[in-house]
């Protein structure tokens, strides 16, 4: 069996108290088989945490279920499989979910979607080990761990009606809580690094685009810094990333809260260093326009430089082709 260490996935990258414990917690409870629920806000890594546990002692399959996705009249039968004839359409007999993870692991991702008509069965295969398919007589003995997670609260949602009181219970025998990026932000260097090790490839941040980085939230958390990074990629050829080429969201959150004076990127070209733009920027209920921004701070380097592209180029950190694609898509003058 490999170490934790040797396997670590991404959303595990870090040196903070919070991932610490976590790692730790998942050496202790992974060769176990009692349930598992995984709570934390989407993109923080619920799936990495069930697989982690499942490769700790990888017994069976991993048999992934979307509780999401369990709607409609099949929904019973996508589950716990159905026999042959069982209803309208059913031509063959078929094994569910639940039987393809016996003797493993079944992963039931946003387990707060499941219907209650489901959660009802599900209950019983936790308290009795068995089921019946759809159509059948016969039930089925099964040997499967359940791990479950959500980003609900489930104890709301069982005070609201909406999840079962019992099955909470059952599904609750271990806990684990996935912190926000936004509570672990000195993890998020680590986890960039890690995504920029793409073979063939060698991208660095800037300065002004790591700053940024770590001064935005991340609602999204690890799948959002992921998605940031492949589109920056995606979208310049590097070798270096400037804040420039972080999403329009990640910029606004900056320029939102620098004031006159312009960080580097918040002008829209990620500049490898502060530029305070002379003079006062004309705003609109208080929100200066991005396009204003980047144009007048194109405009300064200019100035600086008496006209020397290169130069201009290098002060706002950007590549010369973009700077000549900029000053023609603002129609500036020759200088």
């Amino acid at each position: 069996m490999k170490s934790l260490g040797e396997e670590l996935p991404t959303g595990f990258l870090g040196r903070s108290a919070r991932i610490v414990q976590l790692r730790a917690q998942i050496e202790r409870i992974g060769a176990g088989r009692a349930p598992v629920l995984i709570q934390g806000e989407s993109g923080t890594g619920k799936e990495v945490v069930a697989r982690s546990l499942f490769n700790a002692n990888p017994r069976g399959q991993f048999v992934p279920i979307d509780c999401g996705s369990m709607v409609g009249p099949l929904m019973e039968s996508e589950l716990f499989g159905h026999t042959r004839h069982a209803f309208t359409g059913a031509g063959e007999t078929k094994r569910g979910l639940l039987e393809l993870a016996n003797g493993g692991t079944a992963f039931f991702d946003e387990i707060g979607d499941l219907p209650l008509e489901l959660q009802v069965k599900l209950l019983r295969v936790l308290q009795e080990r068995e089921f019946r398919p759809v159509g059948s007589l016969q039930r089925i003995r099964i040997d499967v761990r359940i791990v479950a997670a959500t980003h609900r609260n489930l104890e709301r949602e069982v005070a609201g009606g909406n999840f079962r009181e019992d099955l909470f219970h059952r599904l609750n025998v271990i806990r684990l809580t996935l912190p926000p990026l936004r509570e672990r932000k000195e993890d998020i260097p680590l986890l960039i690094e890690r995504f920029l090790a793409h073979p063939g490839t060698r991208y660095t941040i800037t300065n002004e685009a790591m700053d940024a980085m770590l001064r935005y939230d991340w609602p999204g958390n690890i799948r959002e810094l992921k998605n940031c990074i492949d589109r920056m990629m995606a979208l310049n050829t590097g070798p270096l990333l400037h804040f420039a080429d972080l999403p329009s969201n990640v910029i606004y959150h900056v320029r939102s809260g620098s004031g006159n004076e312009v960080v580097a990127a918040a002008a829209g070209v990620g500049m490898a260093r502060s530029i305070a733009l002379p003079g006062p920027v004309i705003s609109l209920n208080g929100v200066v326009p991005l396009v204003e921004l980047e144009r007048r701070a194109i405009e300064h380097a200019l100035k600086q430089t008496r006209g020397d592209r290169t130069e201009a180029a290098l002060l706002l950190g950007i590549g010369r082709t973009t700077l000549y694609r900029k000053i023609k898509e603002y129609q500036m003058a020759e200088n």
